[in-house]
């Protein structure tokens, strides 16, 4: 048979087809499994769970370097203490966060301990830092503060903590040379933190002796204190809030002092003619 009769034959057709089937199957074989279903996404719920279940690398990162830099040569590798600083590791994000959110920790000089200052960190840092010493052990986590009744913070705050901070929140002197700070500049949270965790010398007040209704509502008058609200001088000079007797004779002798200069000025304006 002639070879270009052989090459239209069926039986080579059906050959050359055989042959190309088989490469179509082996790279068939060679392509990549794909998955038949794509990846569930987690849901905000879980995500968020996840966040506060644990801190995330990056978090831990960052705040074990401030911890290791700053801390760790005081408080120790976990928080264990040593001869330079107390134990913290059940310490707990409350206090960590209000040491350090109040410019106490960690101190420009052992004089300035417990007392407050300009923070040293940023609001990033100091989460970070909150999140890793408080990993180290159990503590009070930091209080969620609400608004609560005025009346009844009032009467909280004249039974436990006038006596250190005084009836108006200007602190006042302790015995052996401390002091009660005042309570202007403090955030609520920043309040109700101290409250939780008593530092220094204040007494702890927690959820068995103080709950969360009665911390609020403490939280809310130390507020009016502050005239955040707008309750305590509504319009005036506070003048450090030392009493309204005192705040009148202030104001008097101020305006005294206003009309003598003021007379003065006058007679020096006065023609020489008019002056005999």
């Amino acid at each position: 048979m002639p070879a270009t009769a052989w090459g239209r034959s069926p039986f080579r057709r059906a050959a050359r087809v055989g042959r190309l089937a088989a490469v179509a199957a082996c790279l068939l074989l060679l392509l990549p499994v794909v998955p038949t279903a794509a990846p569930t996404a987690p849901s905000p719920g879980s995500s968020m769970a996840a966040a506060h279940a644990a801190p995330s690398p990056p978090d831990l990162g960052r705040g074990a370097s401030l911890y290791f830099r700053d801390c760790a040569g005081c408080h120790g590798q976990r928080g264990g203490g040593t001869p330079k600083g107390p134990a913290i590791a059940g310490a707990g994000a409350a206090s960590v966060d209000f040491q350090v959110s109040t410019g106490r920790m960690p101190p420009a000089s052992p004089r300035d301990v417990d007392r407050r200052a300009d923070p040293v960190y940023g609001p990033e840092e100091i989460d970070a830092l909150v999140r890793y010493v408080a990993g180290f052990g159990d503590g009070p986590p930091i209080p969620a503060v609400e608004p609560g009744d005025v009346s009844v913070g009032q009467a909280l705050y004249l039974a436990n903590c006038a006596t250190c901070h005084s009836a108006t929140g200007a602190g006042g002197a302790l015995s052996g040379g401390r002091t009660a700070p005042a309570l202007f500049e403090a955030t609520a949270v920043q309040v109700a933190e101290a409250i939780r965790v008593g530092p220094g010398a204040m007494p702890a007040y927690p959820e068995s002796l103080l709950d969360d209704r009665e911390l609020n509502a403490l939280v809310t008058y130390v507020e009016v204190l502050q005239n955040k609200r707008q309750d305590v001088d509504p319009g005036g000079l506070a003048l450090g809030r030392i009493g309204p007797l005192y705040e009148g004779a202030v104001g008097l002798v101020a305006a005294a002092l206003l009309f003598v200069l003021l007379a003065r000025w006058l007679a020096r304006r006065a023609p020489q003619g008019s002056r005999r």
